[in-house]
């Protein structure tokens, strides 16, 4: 098989987004014929019929969506390779993407990151985060997209190094005229004769609670599903339930809010993060640099303590 040409494979996938070559090669400005003659040439590579043509514009085989869903994986890895070189040539010495899970990024990396960067020695470095569900973050730590990640500890971490990063605290949200707003904590057992405001089943945080409600036998009941912490905290600000979320992205904003925190007393609720990587001795410099920075600043700080009732 000959080596795959990335700009057949970037108007293939543009055809496949599109659902029309003659659409997709006005994107392009070239005509449609040489996109016709691109996917023939993928096709008779591959020895698989990619798409089909019909009076609508086109269908995408089984081969085709097969080739689809690598194709984005290359073409943005082409991406990041064009844009960390050219990074390079504008004179930053070091580059390091970072894999890291909702929770984190909403709670201390963003902040962690730029202590980092305010140090001198580090200012020609730049760090790229990007955001994604923990199973997503091992994958793609596993796969080579990034030589860091942050996640949460419970994922599956087998084969990894991993050094330990901050923690948090699940806690209940609820608007002040709920009838569990007059506990200063509670147990999770206890949320579940009211509806919950809660995030989609891919995420850590949903997994969890779900396994959790099973063990107690009770289920949750969701009256809305959101897809961010924020919007939990607008649902629940509109009555329309309560909702976990860790007690250090809601506390900042509860006062704005009007809304009360209550942190569940469960052990599983206190959540430990860890810092994720193939082998620290064949991170560059600069990634081994940022690994150790943000191991001592999870390491100097003290969570305060939980609420007494």
């Amino acid at each position: 098989m000959h080596d795959l040409d990335l700009t057949s494979l970037r108007l293939f996938v543009a055809v496949c987004e599109t659902r029309n070559i003659a659409r997709a090669a006005e994107q392009h400005h070239i005509v449609a014929s040489a996109i016709s003659k691109r996917i023939a040439q993928l096709e008779s590579t591959l020895g698989n019929v990619l798409v089909e043509r019909n009076r609508r514009g086109v269908a995408i085989t089984g081969a085709g969506e097969i080739l689809l869903e690598h194709a984005r994986g290359m073409l943005a890895g082409a991406d990041r390779v064009a844009r960390d070189m050219a990074a390079f040539g504008k004179g930053i010495k070091g580059q390091v993407r970072v894999l890291a899970t909702v929770s984190s990024i909403a709670e201390y990396l963003p902040d962690d990151i730029a202590s980092f960067l305010q140090v001198p020695e580090h200012r020609e470095i730049r760090i790229d985060i990007e955001e994604a569900l923990s199973r997503d973050v091992v994958s793609g730590l596993r796969e080579g997209l990034a030589p860091l990640a942050v996640c949460w500890d419970a994922a599956d971490l087998e084969g990894l190094q991993t050094r330990p990063y901050r923690n948090d605290h699940l806690s209940i949200i609820a608007s002040p005229s709920h009838p569990i707003a007059r506990k200063k904590r509670c147990a999770f057992e206890e949320t579940l004769d009211y509806d919950h405001v809660g995030l989609p089943a891919s995420t850590a945080v949903h997994t969890m609670l779900a396994r959790a409600a099973a063990i107690i036998g009770k289920p949750i009941s969701y009256r809305a599903v959101v897809s961010t912490f924020d919007a939990s905290l607008r649902c629940v600000r509109a009555n329309l339930g309560i909702a976990v979320v860790p007690r250090e992205v809601a506390e900042p904003m509860a006062s704005i809010y009007g809304l009360k925190v209550l942190p569940l007393t469960d052990t599983w609720a206190q959540r430990s993060f860890a810092i994720c990587f193939y082998d620290e001795k064949r991170l560059s410099p600069a990634a081994r640099a940022l690994a150790v920075h943000l191991q001592s600043l999870a390491a100097a700080r003290v969570d305060p303590p939980l609420s007494r009732r």
